[in-house]
């Protein structure tokens, strides 16, 4: 009876191992099948289309519309784009420094913000310089992107530039060397009433060293406590949010794990030095646009009952990319696997709809629960959800469309802001500096007479209700109520600028801060009145309340932390890149 009980189960086994084989067989001929079918198309169409097809294009639209129906994140480089994943890679590229943008009013490319200590800034050039030509080529009649390709080349090389400013009228020749300059990850740390604070706004090669060297500077500085920014962080290297987690978690902690379909998209990592502080209070800040590697780096945090996070829910992408190289010197970026942080979970929220072009959010409803190490209910897909849920700063509609977002026509805040600048030689250090009454009354004045006017939300929702009840045949029973309430909120600008003047000042003194003191001038003025990080300085000198938030709920045995040895390729967890509206680096 045994022995037929063991032959039975070895016919199971190989009956289950030929329909496999059967199974990966006849996904090979389809594969091979599909292929051979593609190359048909092509060779009936390049030899029949009345019309000569350009093959470039041609297969090039074919591979893009293929994985537009994958995942937004698996991406094809063709050759003249492959410099762009370097860039993505490793936050550098060849040029002058600088973000250049359109000047509505205008109808120029000028200079928006130079970096600090590249070589933009250190030639001379200022906001609102208006670019006038490139090595003799004139830039007058060309857009953004054709600037900028210009003004980006081989680190080394030099070019002459001609441009005008604006305040004065005066021309100006410029010869700028290119060199490689490297985004600003860090743009900024400090300490404030003592509490560190670290702002990170990309994971590129090397951050995780600067922000150890910034986390023991802050500590020399006196720093007693921590905010660690994620805020807007899509992400970058997966191992460089690893060796970020290791600067407050000790070593050989398992802290995230990807799972392919293949072996060798499997990889478990840990951190692999020794800690610089596991005691130090942490408040980690987070909101919608904190995705992948910040995602795994403040998810490990509160898996680990190690920090608090602190903000709104995060964007949820639990995909892993390794990049591959392809023929011809072009690229393909593809998600391999995802990632599971400590207490077991994957926190990707969209499923994407297989081949369908679409994507679907994942409800609450089907999320699962997990536990932290001390026992506290955490869950899976949808995101990092904060420990403590503070919504960020707003700000009205007419700050929007007067801030250098591209919208106004009238560049009027653009245009105040540069006068300002060739007016003042020097401001007062960033966190300190304001404009006067004067100053504001000056601006406002201007805004008003600039003939500015903005669309405002509500009453471009009510054209849409107007539009709906007249087609469902409501409208004419209701067209007072909709006359009464469109005089309602048909907006005065002046009016606006009253109401919003806290908002509009704040709005308008960062705007010449950042021309001084750069980005990291602009942050730390900032914390004045960012509500969240005000929060996270009272969570942080309230122990009692910061050790309460982190009490164990449940046994500690509900956690499990599994130990594996890293592997070494290189994986990528990047969010989808944000456009800039009108503006580009150079």
């Amino acid at each position: 009876m045994k022995k037929q009980f063991i032959i039975a189960l070895c016919t199971i086994a190989m009956t289950a191992g030929t329909a496999m084989a059967q199974k990966q067989s006849d996904h090979n001929f389809e594969v091979a099948k599909q292929l051979d079918i593609l190359n048909h198309v092509y060779k009936n169409l390049d030899l029949l289309y009345v019309d000569t097809l350009n093959p470039k294009t041609t297969v090039g639209t074919a591979i893009n519309a293929m994985l537009r129906s994958l995942d937004p994140y698996t991406e094809y480089y063709a050759q003249e784009d492959t410099k762009n994943l370097r860039q993505m890679l490793t936050g550098k590229y060849a040029g002058i420094g600088a973000i250049v943008r359109k000047h509505q009013k205008l109808n120029r490319v000028v200079i928006d913000e130079p970096y600090e200590n590249m070589p933009a800034a250190e030639a001379g050039l200022k906001k609102g310089d208006v670019i006038l030509s490139i090595d003799n080529e004139t830039m007058t009649d060309k857009e953004v992107d054709y600037v900028s390709s210009h003004l980006r080349g081989e680190p080394g090389t030099s070019f002459l530039l001609k441009a005008m400013r604006p305040s004065t009228g005066k021309l100006m020749n410029f010869k700028i060397t290119r060199r490689n300059i490297k985004l600003p990850e860090l743009p900024y740390y400090g300490v404030k009433d003592g509490v560190g604070y670290i702002n990170l706004n990309q994971f590129t090669e090397g951050c995780a060293k600067d922000v150890r060297r910034a986390f023991v500077d802050l500590k020399k500085q006196g720093a007693t406590s921590l905010i660690f920014d994620l805020r807007s962080n899509g992400g970058g290297s997966e191992q460089e949010a690893v060796d970020i987690l290791n600067i407050w978690l000790p070593k050989g902690l398992k802290v995230v794990e990807n799972r392919g379909k293949i072996s060798q998209a499997n990889k478990a990592y840990e951190t692999r030095m020794e800690p610089v502080d596991t005691l130090m209070p942490l408040v980690v800040l987070v909101n919608s646009e904190t995705a992948s590697a910040s995602e795994i780096t403040s998810g490990a945090l509160q898996d680990l009952d190690r920090a608090i996070i602190l903000g709104t829910r995060t964007y949820g992408k639990g995909l892993v990319q390794i990049p591959i190289d392809l023929p011809y010197n072009t690229n393909m970026k593809v998600t391999t696997s995802k990632y599971y942080i400590p207490s077991g979970r994957c926190i990707q929220a969209y499923n994407y709809k297989r081949g369908m072009g679409y994507q679907e959010h994942i409800p609450d409803s089907l999320t699962k629960v997990f536990y932290t190490r001390n026992g506290r209910e955490v869950r899976d897909g949808g995101g990092i959800m904060p420990d403590v849920e503070i919504k960020g700063d707003t700000i009205p509609n007419i700050a929007f469309y007067l801030s250098a977002s591209g919208q106004d026509s009238t560049e009027v805040m653009f245009d105040y802001v540069v006068e300002y600048v060739a007016k003042h030689p020097q401001i007062a250090p960033a966190a300190e500096f304001h404009i006067s009454d004067a100053d504001w009354q000056e601006f406002k004045s201007r805004v008003i007479k600039s003939g500015f006017t903005y669309d405002p939300v509500s009453k471009k929702q009510l054209a849409e209700l107007v539009k709906t009840a007249k087609f469902e045949g409501y409208y004419d029973d209701a067209k007072g109520t909709f006359d009464e309430l469109e005089k309602q909120l048909n907006h005065n600008v002046a009016t606006d600028l009253d109401k919003h003047e806290k908002v509009l000042r704040q709005v308008l003194e960062q705007d010449i801060i950042a021309a001084y003191h750069y980005q990291r001038g602009t942050i730390e003025a900032g914390m004045n009145y960012d509500k969240q990080v005000k929060e996270a300085i009272r969570l942080l000198k309230s122990v009692d309340e910061y050790k309460k938030l982190l009490e164990p709920k449940k046994p500690k045995e509900t956690a499990q932390v599994i130990k594996l040895q890293p592997k070494t390729p290189i994986s990528i967890t990047k969010n989808t890149p944000k456009p800039m509206i009108f503006s580009e680096l150079a």
